[in-house]
């Protein structure tokens, strides 16, 4: 079954759709979500919360804005993330006095934040297409550096070595050393 059908199927809310999801993309979701959640059946349930969220948002996936695939993975990782803060104690909720200020940024600091997400994104798509993938591989799906180094096959001390390298030219494109510090 092709990606469009799997859609549509999805968007006419065919049940059929969501099969044909899990058994053409559940591999796919689930090598994105281990290095994130290593234990087997959290990335079970997390894989039935990316089914849902998939099922609830489908109408939202807009093929000009980017590909099937690449809006599949990112859901998949935001959802695996957010089932890993779930899981944290540091991040349940707590009660929180009524004078308290806001735990939140401020506006400024928003906007500050927006404005550095945008200069990283600019100087990660200046990176060469095998450098993007060593740090989208690294630092944006969170692999470790043994399973890079594996299914680059490269050695461990070499995708190092690349990553290291990487971060040196990111921060030159960035500013230098200071930048990006809080």
């Amino acid at each position: 079954m092709k990606e469009q059908e799997i859609v549509d199927l999805l968007l006419a809310r065919d049940e059929a759709g969501m099969d044909a999801l899990l058994r053409h993309y559940g591999p796919l979701l689930r090598y994105v979500i281990a290095p994130i959640l290593p234990n087997t059946q959290d990335q079970e349930d997390c894989l039935s919360e990316i089914s849902m969220r998939v099922w609830e948002r489908i109408a939202l996936y807009d093929p000009a804005r980017g590909n099937w695939t690449a809006w599949l993975t990112a859901l998949g990782r935001n959802a695996a993330l957010n089932f890993r803060r779930g899981q944290n104690p540091a991040f349940q909720a707590e009660e929180i006095p009524e004078n308290a200020p806001s735990p939140g940024p401020t506006p400024e600091e928003e906007v500050l934040v927006r404005e550095r997400r945008a200069a990283v994104a600019r100087a990660v798509k200046r990176l060469s297409p095998k450098e993007q993938t060593l740090f989208y591989r690294k630092y944006y799906y969170q692999q470790p550096v043994a399973q890079i180094a594996s299914e680059l096959s490269l050695t461990e001390r070499a995708v190092e070595g690349k990553l290291y390298r990487i971060r040196i030219k990111l921060r030159k494109t960035l500013g230098g050393e200071g930048y990006g510090k809080q």
